[in-house]
């Protein structure tokens, strides 16, 4: 698996425990998750940078307003297809 699957993994993984309201928990994997997705966005191609924190915007804001709902979704769809564009898994 590449890293760029397994961050994709990870963040599907993230979005079942905000589902399962265990927001603590996803609240530490989401830094963890962020932090190594973080290089691996930099070297992309295109606007994927800038949507790249607009995501992270709209991610955060939910998590200010503890709507963990949407906050997993941005998690298991948006951060997915944002991060495998480009790719063929």
């Amino acid at each position: 698996m590449n890293p760029l699957q397994g961050v994709v993994d990870d963040a599907r993984e993230c979005a079942r425990l905000f589902r399962l309201g265990r927001d603590v928990e996803a609240g530490l994997a989401m830094v963890v998750l962020i932090e190594s997705a973080q290089p691996l966005v930099e070297s992309m191609p295109g606007d994927v940078p800038s949507s790249w924190n607009t995501l992270l915007a709209l991610m955060l804001g939910d998590q200010q307003a503890q709507n963990w709902i949407s906050l997993a979704d941005y998690l298991e769809y948006e951060w997915g297809q944002l991060l495998t564009a480009d790719q063929s898994f």
